[in-house]
């Protein structure tokens, strides 16, 4: 029997089971708070955090199915599983440290998968230098030709590590050999295309979809909503908690006003049944549930795309509702794209691209766009003006002219 663990989305690792079903390690995987079973993938589902990993190899080894063949072997588990655990301590203490600098969630698990990396490939990382980061950094660039996102993602969760946790300062990484920076111009829909993706699209997640593209939000931010972030009266929906832990208004599209106060209603439904299960509680962000104690039933903190089943926590009996996978946005996404013909390489974050080239195309101009997307620096919203230009599309060919 073999158990493969792999990454399949930002939020979800995979379990594979090579030898089809085995009651013993099903049980291991069941006991899981928040799994969940893929049955096109036949695979199972569990939340990416270090808690579950934990879990999942503790209740593994308890199972007795993997066994050590030799003393030599065992002594090499031994250090293998000490080395783990030593890990998983300093990644424990750095998720504390981000925490305490309010690093956003995706921030925070992207930095800890880095530096887990990172210490994994070096046996000895309590002796770790500015040597070692110059030499992983350099293979990513070298080796697996990563992007300059993503070298410069991984070097700044290093320089976190080093700096918060370790206490040394790094001035320089001038061994770096850096990722060249690709210029790239976002993949855009035309209106038409947009109009075609949406109509392949069902129930809350053409919702969704009509949400993306009419107010510019990230995926995870439209996911995160709660009913009292949408303002009818203000005609603007509030983006909480956005990319930097940054608060922002976007308009509220006029033709969705009553198709979301028809799903809200839809919504209150859901929550009235929850409460009258005994149950209808979620967690409220920072310190709210402390401010307000009865505040995580009311109707107003509901996420406003509720998740279709309860989840329930097979130890304890307790029960919740979290809100729409990003998973199943994204192929759904992908799976309307292909329906509808369109030969791009898009996704949810396509619709984010084309609110806002399509804003420039009607005349707004670049600041109020920079607004809306929640952008820092209006450079990274410049990307956009490509289409002023009149580029190759506006040339006319020789060959034309013949």
């Amino acid at each position: 029997m073999t158990v493969t663990v792999k990454p399949y989305s930002d939020t979800e690792l995979s379990i594979f089971l090579s030898q089809g079903f085995n009651q013993t390690i099903l049980n291991a995987i069941r006991s899981i708070p928040n799994r969940r079973w893929n049955n096109e993938d036949k695979i199972w589902l569990i939340p990416n955090n270090q808690k579950s990993v934990d879990l999942l190899l503790n209740n593994l080894y308890e199972t007795d199915l993997f066994t050590v063949q030799n003393n030599k072997q065992n002594h090499s588990e031994i250090q293998s599983v000490e080395r783990i655990d030593s890990i998983n301590s300093s990644l424990t203490e750095v998720k504390k440290l981000l925490v305490a600098r309010h690093y956003s969630s995706h921030t925070i698990d992207s930095y800890l998968k880095w530096i887990k990396t990172f210490l994994s490939i070096y046996k000895e990382h309590k002796n770790l230098s500015q040597k070692h980061i110059n030499e992983y950094l350099t293979n990513l660039a070298v080796k697996y030709n990563v992007s300059p996102s993503t070298q410069n993602q991984a070097m700044s969760a290093l320089l976190f590590y080093f700096r918060f946790f370790k206490h040394e300062d790094l001035d320089q990484l001038s061994e770096v050999i850096h990722a060249k920076k690709r210029a790239r111009v976002p993949v855009v829909f035309s209106r038409e295309e947009v109009s075609k993706v949406i109509e392949n699209l069902q129930g809350n997640k053409k919702l969704i979809a009509k949400l993306l593209y009419g107010t510019g939000m990230r995926l995870n931010e439209a996911l995160s909503l709660r009913i009292l972030d949408v303002d009818f009266d203000q005609n603007e929906i509030i983006v909480r908690h956005g990319k930097g832990d940054k608060d922002r208004h976007v308009m509220l599209p006029q033709s969705l006003i009553l198709e979301l106060k028809a799903h809200i209603q839809n919504v209150k439904k859901i929550h009235q049944k929850d409460l009258a299960d005994g149950w209808g509680a979620l967690k409220l962000p920072g310190a709210l549930n402390a401010k307000y104690p009865n505040g995580s039933k009311e109707f107003k903190w509901q996420w406003l795309f509720p998740q279709k089943n309860r989840w329930k926590n097979a130890s304890t009996g307790e029960e919740g509702r979290w809100h729409l996978d990003e998973s199943l946005m994204q192929r759904a996404v992908k799976q309307a794209v292909l329906e509808a013909g369109i030969n791009k390489n898009a996704s949810c974050h396509t619709f984010r691209h084309s609110f806002a080239t399509h804003l420039l195309e009607n005349g707004y101009d670049i600041r109020t766009i920079q607004e809306l997307l929640g952008h820092s620096d209006v450079s990274t919203t410049m990307i956009y003006t490509h289409v002023l230009n009149r580029g190759a599309g506006g040339v006319v060919s020789p060959l034309d002219r013949m």
